[in-house]
């Protein structure tokens, strides 16, 4: 099955990519790797979570939050390829997540992503990461996903 074709039997439509907020670039194609910037929970233009996980914000909001980056990260991937079937590989993802002091379970907010990915992508989907919790992020966001997709070119 493909990448569009699995979007569409989870009845999912992925939104616009999100653009930039400062002085820098969405994502880059090297090769036949594609790398990205930090990716929000954006949806329709805005912000849909604000605040520190632990807070602000509880663990299963975090765990969405990180699933609407990974969609926003498959819609830059659209927006740059064309169609997602052009992902034959997630290979890293890097997550950072804004949790209130000590807070330690950064990896299982990014399993929102993850899994989603895997769900979405199959064996494709599979992935190396990194789950980080920090003191802030931009404009007050709970979650920042990057990732590296190797595409076919």
């Amino acid at each position: 099955m493909s990448h569009e074709d699995s979007l569409k039997k989870h009845h999912i439509e992925l939104p616009e990519a999100p653009n930039p907020v400062g002085s820098y670039v969405a994502a880059h194609i090297v090769g036949n790797l594609l790398y990205t910037s930090g990716m929000l929970p954006m949806d329709c233009g805005r912000l849909a979570w604000i605040g520190k996980v632990g807070a602000d914000i509880n663990f299963d909001e975090a765990k969405i939050a990180a699933r609407q980056c990974a969609m926003n990260l498959l819609a830059l991937v659209k927006a740059k390829c064309g169609t997602v079937d052009c992902i034959e590989q997630v290979l890293s993802i890097t997550g950072y997540v804004n949790g209130v002091d000590g807070f330690s379970e950064s990896p299982a907010v990014l399993n929102g992503a993850s899994d989603f990915l895997v769900d979405i992508l199959g064996d494709a989907g599979l992935h190396t990461r990194s789950a980080v919790s920090v003191n802030g992020l931009p404009m007050g966001a709970p979650v920042e996903i990057s990732a590296i997709f190797q595409i076919s070119i």
